[in-house]
């Protein structure tokens, strides 16, 4: 569905991500974990158009999308929840849904939809009236899967979502990301610093160190990778 090639990423004359390849096979929950500063919300900014590649490819279904504006590429069908949620405050959690599905014609399907990530997540259901902006961290973070969902991709990128949650939170926000995957078959690339839980929810990985793919395995492997738990699951 989405592959990198031999992609290069720069911040002006700093190179950020250098030469990575990278490939998202169609209904399946793939994982790029690292330290801070990697290059990880990089490499998810560079496939939405938000920081485009300098060198190298990003192909999704065929289409290359370097020097693709970020609106046509979620209008291909690629949402992305970024890093610290970014949700509108000032807005209802129901105006947030809504703004998810700007660029959706179909309003059946939008209801519907809306309703599904009602049945996600029952507190945004409880709050719909609400500004995003008093919600909690956790229900933040629950609207902003819910806003991604509401454009209804076939790939949605995930940057950090269990960054600043309690544990209890955390675990339900990776039961639901392993929903939507089960449940829709969307494909899901996750970018993570809680390894553990990301690589137990992942069907393969990534590891990123300085701008470039030291490792990649199936997930299962890399959980049982020596050099993995010591650097990045803390056994």
């Amino acid at each position: 569905m989405l592959e990198l090639r031999s992609m290069k990423t720069y911040y002006g004359n700093i190179q950020a991500i250098k030469g990575i390849d990278i490939l998202v096979e169609r209904g399946e929950i793939i994982t790029l974990i690292g330290a801070n500063g990697a290059g990880k919300s990089t490499t998810l900014m560079s496939i939405c158009g938000v920081v485009p590649p300098r060198e190298g490819e990003i192909i999704f279904e065929g289409e290359s999308l370097v020097d693709m504006d970020p609106d046509r590429i979620v209008a291909m069908g690629i949402s992305q929840v970024p890093e610290g949620r970014r949700i509108f405050p000032h807005l209802t959690v129901k105006e947030n849904l809504d703004m998810g599905a700007l660029l959706r014609r179909d309003k059946d399907g939008v209801r519907r939809d809306i309703d599904y990530v009602y049945s996600l997540f029952p507190i945004l259901a409880e709050r719909k009236g609400q500004a995003g902006g008093t919600l909690s961290g956790g229900e933040q973070q629950m609207l902003a899967i819910s806003r991604a969902i509401m454009a209804r991709p076939k790939l949605l990128l995930l940057d950090e979502p269990s960054l600043g949650l309690a544990p209890l939170i955390v675990q339900q926000i990776f039961e639901i990301i392993r929903q939507i995957n089960e449940e829709n078959g969307t494909t899901i690339f996750l970018v993570e610093q809680n390894a553990n839980q990301a690589l137990k929810v992942a069907d393969r990985g990534y590891v990123m160190e300085t701008g470039r793919i030291s490792l990649t395995d199936t997930a299962s492997n890399l959980l049982a990778n020596e050099e993995v738990k010591k650097a990045y699951l803390g056994v």
